[in-house]
């Protein structure tokens, strides 16, 4: 039995929740999302959002509790945001925006200029003496995260002087060097 399927959610003030043809539409102040969904029954009641299953088959288990926190997720996003902050670890990286170009100095013989998505607000935070911080926010969480996936992967953190671009309050392993 899926405990996290079972969890109504909870519609907050502005949102609009519209069902129809196996499409959940989600509107908000911070814009709108869809979601197309099967084997799982959604249904609005009283400012909730409740996913049941018609049988126990193991298709309907699997996709109980997954289809709840999509819908979590664009609830909360419609409503509040989305937000992820990668930290530039390394001498020399630097990272500057203009508009929805995003370029990275980090240590190759060229920057690195991505573009990023337009529903995704970029911001370049750089102060002397700290390392620079990119901060991506969406209503979208899936977008939000595979950007930010996008740009760690330029250069991910090495575990002897922990190097690279890495999220905010994320844990490095960090091993020992050479014992002569």
């Amino acid at each position: 039995m899926s405990r996290i399927g079972n969890n109504p959610i909870a519609i907050p003030e502005g949102v609009t929740v519209d069902i129809k043809d196996n499409v959940v539409t989600v509107k908000g102040k911070l814009g709108e999302l869809t979601q197309t969904f099967d084997a799982v029954n959604i249904k609005v009641e009283d400012q909730n959002i409740l996913v049941t299953r018609s049988s126990d088959t193991k298709e309907q288990k699997a996709k109980h509790g997954l289809y709840r926190s999509l819908m979590n997720n664009m609830v909360a996003g419609v409503s509040k945001g989305w937000t992820k902050e990668l930290e530039l670890i390394g001498v020399g990286y630097r990272a500057t925006n203009q508009g929805q170009k995003l370029d990275l100095a980090l240590g190759f013989s060229h920057n690195i200029v991505i573009n990023i998505a337009p529903e995704v607000k970029i911001e370049t935070i750089s102060e002397k003496g700290k390392n620079p911080i990119v901060k991506l926010t969406s209503h979208d969480k899936q977008l939000v995260g595979q950007v930010a996936a996008k740009i760690r992967s330029f250069r991910k953190p090495e575990p002897y002087k922990g190097k690279g671009i890495k999220f905010v309050g994320e844990e490095i392993r960090r091993k020992a060097g050479k014992s002569a």
